[in-house]
């Protein structure tokens, strides 16, 4: 979907402002410009294109499904089965509640395109809001980066899976919103 250039006339002459605004124009500036106004005109602009992404955003499609290259074959993994992302080096494991593969994505593209699906619980993992079954703080040996670590902390855990999520220190007030 092509989106229009947002158009500001300027000119010395008033008597073309309804032609430009008959043709969309976003604002009609005479010369001499005013910064003041030209700032005006720019937040229109600026404003209206927060509009326009806002309105066709339900109209963006979404991968149904993530796909895999695995020795020579494309796996299809649909996004309702993958219970967490985490972020290794320049892969992404991919986790269901069968297997894990390897994905070369951003973590953060895929929290932009599934930030519905996937909530952030550590700088490095995604989780599925529907596999989280609950929260508790446990004494861990090491943090998520490998340090070691006495400490108690939040970690997710997930249905079908062992795997617990930690949760960073600046993530934890999802815990209390869930």
């Amino acid at each position: 979907m092509s989106t229009p250039p947002a158009v500001i006339f300027t000119t010395a002459y008033d008597h073309y402002a309804v032609q430009a605004f008959e043709l969309s124009a976003v604002d009609y500036l005479l010369k001499p410009i005013r910064l003041e106004r030209l700032k005006t005109a720019l937040f229109k602009v600026q404003a209206l294109q927060q509009k326009q992404l806002i309105a066709i955003a339900p109209l963006s499609p979404k991968r149904s499904h993530l796909s895999i290259n695995e020795r020579g074959r494309i796996l299809l993994i649909p996004i309702v089965d993958i219970i967490y992302l985490r972020a290794e080096l320049k892969y992404i494991t991919v986790r269901t509640a069968e297997k894990e593969y390897l994905l070369e994505e951003s973590l953060n593209n895929l929290e932009q395109e599934f930030g519905t699906v996937f909530i952030r619980l550590h700088r490095n993992c995604l989780v599925a809001n529907a596999y989280i079954t609950g929260y508790e703080k446990r004494q861990t040996s090491h943090d998520a980066e490998g340090n070691v670590s006495t400490e108690k902390q939040w970690v997710a855990l997930l249905k079908h899976i062992p795997d617990v999520i930690a949760v960073s220190r600046r993530q934890q007030h999802l815990i209390k919103q869930n």
